[in-house]
């Protein structure tokens, strides 16, 4: 499972915590130029891709492709529902941050 988006995207998450709270930011999480919302949009094409070709491969066997088979289809299934229940936990873990920075008084 690549979790490099995911690393990204905590960084970027980290570096915008210690800017809201005055602290130095860490170097190396904004030093690529990585943004936020890009971050999250390769993140979220990335799962998409994952499902179209579990998709691909299902409809293929249940077509009844000679060249599909179960175990691929079922290992293709099982990746695209890690990565989507992956996805729901970053954004679960968004939606808790947002809310904290919601909160905050100033």
């Amino acid at each position: 499972m690549d979790t490099k988006g995911i690393d990204q995207m905590l960084g970027v998450l980290r570096a915008t915590a210690a800017q809201a709270t005055g602290q130095p930011q860490e170097t190396g999480a904004t030093a690529g130029g990585l943004d936020f919302a890009s971050v999250l949009k390769n993140s979220i094409d990335q799962v998409n891709q994952t499902q179209h070709q579990a998709e691909g491969l299902a409809a293929n066997f249940a077509a009844g492709d000679s060249t599909a088979n179960l175990h691929e289809v079922m290992i293709a299934l099982q990746k695209a529902n890690v990565s989507f229940q992956e996805m729901v936990q970053v954004r679960n873990k968004l939606v808790n941050a947002y809310q904290e920075v919601m909160n905050i008084q100033v």
